[in-house]
């Protein structure tokens, strides 16, 4: 399992009955987590007065309790990179921390490749892989089809001192960019995508992970570089293992341009038990330079 576990502003505290307790910067939050199956060992005060509490509703969603009142958002963050912090209405907070490990990789290998890097960031979300990357030097796309994301984005970059990177915000549905890319000739050193289970383009397009992403990552083949540095894939989707990603990978990219690939869970340390949550798996190609 990879693991993230050098935050400062984030921590996960501890889980139980379906719910994590998490500190958000100088915020307590407590959210429901499918994968929490087990009871809470030691339910301490910081459960009883977590300064947001999303309950579940048993007709689907849910909404939020407060008993601090939050600002309407608040930063938190991680090395150099910095992320607006903000309860919505299904229950997230516009950032993943897990996904850490991958920023870390990522400006890793950006800053070693020792060359001009172009970023494609497809289903880009708020874009903290989008920040990460800038912030290692890389130019970057960014993609996303919801207009408030990438406007978040945008945001998260300036709070990073990036409002000058080269960064393009793109809000579009994913495919057609894509293909509207390979029909102008352009070309990536790197793809990073969190495609979600299932989705609903702006014209009833209908994107299912099990249906679309071999397909998907084909046609991203045809939009890397000759020397493409490497491919990200990260999944929330119940049902598909790492071993999955490990093949798709192995067909598409690997096949085309050899390299190394790297798949597992990506997870977060537990403070109260000492173990690790999974919160996902991911899937990495990359180049043996």
């Amino acid at each position: 399992m990879y693991i993230a576990n050098n935050w400062n502003d984030y921590e996960l505290l501890d889980t139980g009955d379906g719910d994590k307790l998490e500190r958000w910067g100088k915020y307590i939050l407590r959210r429901p987590d499918p994968q929490i199956i087990w009871p809470i060992a030691n339910e301490s005060q910081q459960w009883k007065t977590a300064d947001g509490h999303y309950h579940r509703s048993s007709s689907g969603g849910g909404q939020w309790e407060y008993r601090t009142k939050l600002p309407d958002r608040w930063t938190v963050s991680y090395g150099p990179l910095s992320f607006h912090i903000r309860p919505t209405n299904f229950k997230h907070t516009g950032l993943f921390p897990e996904q850490a490990v991958n920023w870390q990789w990522m400006m890793d290998r950006i800053k070693s490749a020792n060359r001009p890097i172009r970023v494609l960031n497809l289903f880009g979300y708020t874009g903290g892989a989008t920040v990460a990357c800038a912030a290692a030097g890389a130019d970057v796309v960014h993609v996303d089809a919801a207009k408030g994301m990438v406007q978040w984005c945008k945001e998260n970059a300036e709070l990073s001192g990036l409002q000058n990177a080269p960064i393009r915000y793109i809000t579009d549905d994913v495919f057609k960019f894509v293909q509207r890319e390979q029909r102008r000739e352009r070309q990536y050193d790197a793809i990073i995508m969190d495609p979600p289970s299932y989705g609903r383009g702006t014209n009833g397009e209908t994107w299912k992970l099990e249906e679309n992403l071999y397909p998907f990552l084909e046609l991203c083949t045809t939009i890397l570089s000759d020397k493409p540095l490497f491919v990200l894939i990260n999944s929330y989707t119940t049902g598909i293992s790492p071993s999955v990603l490990h093949n798709i990978l192995h067909m598409t990219i690997g096949r085309k341009h050899g390299g190394n690939i790297h798949c597992g869970e990506i997870g977060l340390p537990i403070s109260q038990s000492g173990l690790n949550l999974p919160c996902g798996i991911l899937g990495r190609w990359e180049s043996g330079e």
